[in-house]
This record gives C-alpha cells, structure tokens and sequence, in this order.
C-alpha cells in the first residue's frame, strides 16, 4: 500500500472579526474543491513552517505577513492512505493590496458564519481553538470518504 505523507501550512488571517478564506474552485483535481479554507501550502524543500507560509501567503493573497503566531498541529489523514502535517498559524498583522488567486476566490468572511460554507467538518474544532486563543495545539482529524471519523486533540479523543 502506499500512504504519502506531506508538511503544508495554513494561516487564517484576521481583520475586522473576519477571516481571510480560499474558495478553492479554480484547480484541477483539488481534494479541497469548492471548500473554503485559509490560506497556505505545501512546503518547498529546505523551508521552515514560517518561511512557507510567508511565502505561501505573498503568492495566494499579494499580502506580506508582518507577523505571525504558530498555533498548532493538525495532523490530518484521509482515507487511510494520505496523511497532512497542517502547520497552523494565525495573523492578524499584515501590509499590502489582494490580489487575484489561481487557486480560487478570495474572500473575507464573518468569523461567526464561517461554518455555514462549505468546509471541512475538522475545520470547526481548530477554528474553535483560534478563537479560544488556546495555546499551541495538537490535533489529528481522521476522515474516511470526506467524513469526520475520529478527532483527538492533544492526545484524547473529543466527542463527534
């Protein structure tokens, strides 16, 4: 069998109680299709989780990072055979003008009605500990066919 496995980031920068959010609808084969999430990517080689999504962010949004706070882990496996380290970070501190992304549709949204688009259902307990201001976090969500499995946060399994 083979299982890859891979290092991304994902930041959700904040203004105005209001996240910037990815509509990712413009991609080929996306696993994330038409899903809203928060900006970020895969690490290139030799990159920290800061420098990726400095870099990560400068190309999806136009924006400069003018600081950051790394907040967590997520370790998040996917039908058994895919498994993504997620490096979050939040930021509510940047310079610089949108600009267009290829990968989708930029928009900032409410962080009250962030769980009325289209997400991923592990999404909402991160998004939870974001807002809590909970300190750095480990989380593993295990999903099956795009269904929430099995969520552990820092080492205990949470109710689904």
């Amino acid at each position: 069998m083979n299982h890859s496995m891979q290092n991304t980031t994902l930041i959700y920068i904040e203004k105005d109680s209001r996240y910037l959010m990815l509509h990712r609808t413009k991609k080929e084969n996306d696993y994330n299709k038409d899903k809203w999430i928060g900006i970020g990517g895969k690490f290139e080689e030799t990159e920290s989780p800061e420098e990726c999504i400095v870099r990560e962010v400068r190309e999806e949004t136009g924006l400069s990072l003018t600081g950051m706070e790394y907040r967590g882990l997520v370790t998040f496996v996917c039908d058994g055979n895919f498994t993504e380290y997620m490096h979050i970070f939040w930021s509510d501190s940047f310079t610089g003008k949108l600009i267009e992304c290829s990968e989708g549709d930029l928009e900032w949204v409410e962080k009250s009605k962030m769980n009325d688009l289209p997400h991923w259902k592990g999404d909402e307990i991160f998004l939870n500990l974001l807002d809590l201001r909970v300190p750095f976090f480990s989380l593993k969500l295990v999903y099956e066919s795009g269904v929430l499995l099995k969520a552990v946060l820092n080492g205990r399994a949470l109710e689904l």
